[in-house]
Formats: structure tokens, sequence, C-alpha cells
């Protein structure tokens, strides 16, 4: 019961950390277009780009999007109070921006205190306030604090004379207490800890191409647990993954440096970023797909065809792989572990190559922009390694398959559901697949909570035993993974915002 309550805590903490993540990438492509239009050679080549108008916005693009990335612990601690609260998110939210500012005005009367020597404490200027900088972690720390303390007080009541104070009103107060409390003590105890996570980056880092690979191999392994999200969380925001004059974690230093040093000065930061998944995924994995469909007997290839196709668009174009790695990983446990050890050996061979192609994703997108239009990316080598990825990944499928003799079932589609008629009149297909889905779940009285991260749909279920896998796999789910006894994951790929909307329209008028 211990490693269920463990497994569930980290898989909502994992969810929790894609909304802050999802920001931040769509601003590394802001700022990767405009930091490449904005290079001394691009600006000799186009001079229409330094005409004032144009310059200014490009500029000022520039300068707004690279200031999210400061902004990395504020927006982990409102997006895990908002993620981990179980009700009246929005009040935990709220409660989560109170909670860290708190943290860091109370830290900071501990330095300016005197009370003890704290000249080895790394400070900085956060939020206008010269306080202890521990980076992302503050911002973790505060949102499991306020989601711990919102859960268990935001439906607290008072006698008559102080009700006022009662309920959600009190979550901000008790938040500020206990993050008071907490940013006294900070100072104290983490200078020994900071030491710590140094200490084992520089272990990792020290550990070279193998250290690489050891990440990456892992990083392809959690997929199914989604817990990958942590891992790629620790090295991308804390000192695990590097630290460069003062900033900490291989994403924040390569989006805040990455046009203001030598490109050069980014590789020992990029090996753990977007470049060591794209030769598996923009090569590897589409010619797994093509092997898939291949092996597949006649009377399903129609239907393999087109989920493989769906799969291969996701993964080359955005860096989504869910939907084609579900395909094959329980049908084919052993294939999926030669994958994982591919997705190592992809981000040691980035690292030895001198590949230094950054952000988060491991798609075309980030690949023509953080390595095409990057002059000394040595962006070349995904195409040479991912052209060898190709040849390995279809011959070891192909060959794996048809000596096992499988093949992926794709369920037919139900046309037998009814259609619901909406206020306006008309039948609304999509709110049908969201009643498909709570059908699917046990129904309604089954599911305790629902939310739903970049490929997955997370539900928290009472009884595990009424969940039928045919009915969500007619709903377009392209896999189920269940983490614990009580929640499970449906993988919908990049269409899941669309079907958890759906969900949650239907939840309103099932009985």
């Amino acid at each position: 019961m211990k490693k269920q309550k463990i497994m569930d805590f980290l898989s909502d903490l994992g969810r929790s950390l894609m909304m802050p993540i999802a920001a931040l990438a769509a601003s590394g492509v802001i700022l990767g277009i405009t930091g490449a239009l904005l290079k001394t050679q691009v600006l000799e080549t186009i001079p229409l780009l330094k005409q004032p108008t144009i310059f200014y916005i490009l500029n000022t693009l520039k300068t707004i999007s690279g200031i999210v990335f400061t902004l990395i612990p504020v927006l982990f601690a409102i997006s895990i109070s908002f993620g981990l609260a179980k009700e009246d998110k929005e009040i935990a939210a709220f409660a989560g921006f109170i909670g860290y500012y708190t943290f860091l005005v109370s830290a900071s009367c501990v330095l300016q205190s005197n009370v003890m020597n704290f000249n080895s404490i790394n400070t900085a200027a956060i939020l206008g306030i010269e306080t202890i900088d521990m980076g992302a972690v503050a911002g973790i720390i505060t949102g499991v604090a306020v989601a711990t303390l919102h859960n268990k007080y935001h439906k607290i009541e008072f006698p008559v004379g102080i009700a006022f104070y009662g309920g959600k009103r009190f979550v901000s107060i008790v938040v500020i207490l206990a993050m008071t409390v907490m940013g006294q003590i900070a100072p104290f105890i983490w200078q020994p800890i900071s030491q710590g996570i140094t200490y084992l980056g520089k272990a990792i880092s020290n550990s070279g191409a193998f250290g690489v690979f050891t990440f990456g191999f892992l990083e392809r392994l959690l997929i199914p647990t989604g817990l990958h999200h942590v891992l790629n969380g620790i090295f991308r925001t804390t000192a695990v993954g590097g630290v460069y004059e003062g900033v900490e974690g291989c994403l924040n230093i390569f989006l805040q440096f990455f046009d203001k040093v030598n490109i050069s000065e980014m590789t020992p930061f990029t090996r753990f970023l977007g470049q060591g998944k794209m030769p598996f995924m923009m090569f590897g994995l589409p010619a797994a797909a093509f092997a898939i469909y291949r092996t597949t007997p006649k009377e399903k290839s129609e239907k393999v065809k087109a989920l493989m196709i769906a799969g291969v668009a996701a993964s080359i174009i955005s860096g989504i792989t869910e939907p084609l790695e579900f395909a094959f990983m329980f049908i084919a446990p052993a294939i999926f572990v030669f994958h994982a050890v591919m997705g190592g050996l992809s981000f040691m061979l980035m690292s030895i190559l001198g590949v230094t192609v950054g952000n988060t994703g491991g798609g075309v997108i980030d690949f023509i922009i953080w390595g095409v239009l990057q002059p000394g990316s040595k962006w070349y080598w995904i195409i040479v390694v991912g052209v060898f990825y190709a040849i390995i990944y279809y011959l070891t499928f192909k060959w794996y398959f048809t000596k096992k003799n499988l093949s992926i079932d794709v369920a037919d589609n139900d046309n037998e559901n009814k259609q619901v008629k909406t206020d306006t009149g008309k039948y609304d297909t999509e709110l049908n697949i969201g009643i498909k889905v709570i059908e699917g779940l046990g129904g309604k009285e089954n599911i305790k909570n629902i939310n739903n991260c970049i490929s997955r749909l997370r539900v928290d279920v009472i009884n595990m035993d009424k969940i039928n896998m045919d009915i969500l796999k007619n709903t377009g789910s392209m896999g189920i993974v269940k983490p614990s006894d009580t929640h499970v994951h449906i993988i919908y790929g990049p269409k899941v915002e669309k079907v958890a909307n759906a969900v949650k329209e239907a939840l309103k008028i099932v009985s």
C-alpha cells in the first residue's frame, strides 16, 4: 500500500510538472526562432531583418520568451499546487504563488539577520527579493507543501464568530504560516543539500558516455509509468543536469545562454536534452512502424496502417512517441527493452559526436529551430546516425515480429454508438466519445478524478476490475497502463486534450 501511494504521488507529480514544461517548450520555440534570426550571420544575409520595426519586434519577442525561463520555480509552485489539489484547484494555485513568495521573503529575512555566516549559500534577486537561490527545488517543495495543506484544510469549519476565516480562506492563512517556518529553516539545511546535488551532477558528468547512456536508457524505460517526466525535470531544472555561471539545470542553462556564448559552451548540457531523442524519434520509430505494418496479416493491414501513420506523424513532427511505443510494448516487451537500449545509445552517440541541439522535444520542429538554424550545432550527425537507426530498427522489428508471429490488434470502430444531441439539436461525436470513455472506465460512479498530460488520460478509479479494455480501445486508445490499483493511464497521443475535455463534459450529463 505504501509503495502504491508513492507511485501515485510520483505519477501525479510528473503530470503536474508537464504544465510549465509545455509552456517552456512553446517559449523555447519563439526564443529559438528569434535568436536564430538575430544572429549576425543571418542579419548580414537578410538585411530586411535590420529594418527598425522588424528588428524591434524580433528582439522584443526574444527578450520576453527568454524571461520565462527565469520563472521556472514559481511556475512549478503554482502548477504542482494546482495539479496535486484534489478539489478547488484554482484556490490551491493561488495559494501556491502566495506560499512561494512567502518562502522567499522569510528566507531573505534569515540571510539578512546575520545570525550566522551565510556567505557560502547561493543567493539571487528572485521576484524582486534578494534571497536564497534554490532554483526549481524551492518551487517543487512549495507546490507539494501547499497541495498537502490545501487538501487537508480547504473544507475546515470554524465557530460562527470566525467562520469567515474557514474553508478556502484558511488555506492561504495556513500556507503563509507554514511557508514562513520553512523559509526560516531553509538557509540552515540547504547548503549541505545543494552540495550533495552538485556532487551527484558532477558524478554523472564525470562518468562521461556511460552516464549519458544511463540517462537515455532510463528516460525511455520509464515511459510506461510516466515517471520519465520526473527524471527529465530533475536534469532540466536542478544542479544534477549541470551548473553554468550560477544557473542550474541543463534546460535552464541552454535557453538562457545559447545566444550569449559560443554554442560549443552548451554542448555539455544539451546531451541531456532533445538531441538524444531525435535519431529514434525521427528515424528509428518510423522505421519500426513500417516493419510492424509489413509484418501485419493482410486482413488487419489497413487498420494497422492508419494507426502507424498517425503514430509516425506524432513522433516525427511533435516528438510524442507514446502512440507508437504503446502499440508494441505490451505484446513485445523484449523489443521495448531493445528500444530503451537504443534510446540510451542515441543520447550517448549525440554526446560523443559533439552535437549541440537543445530544447525538450525530439521532433523535426526542434531539429530545424535548434539544429539546422544554429551554426555550429553539428545537426548533420543526427541524420547520419538516424539513417543507421532506421535500418537497425526496421530489421530488428521485422525479424522479431516475424519470428514470434506477432501482430497488433486494432479495435473495430463501434458503429452502434448512439449519438448524443446537444442543446443546439446537433449530434456531438466528441461528447459521444466522452460517454464511451466513461463507460469503459466503469461508469461515472467509478471515477474519482480525471486529468491528462501531453499524451495520456490519467484517471483515479474506485474499482479497477470495472474497467472495460475493449470499450476504451474503441474510443481510440492506443494502450492502457495501470501504475497502481486505483490509477490508470489511457494513451491517446496528441488528441488527449480533446478526449479529456469530452469526458469532463460528458460527466456533467451522464447519470
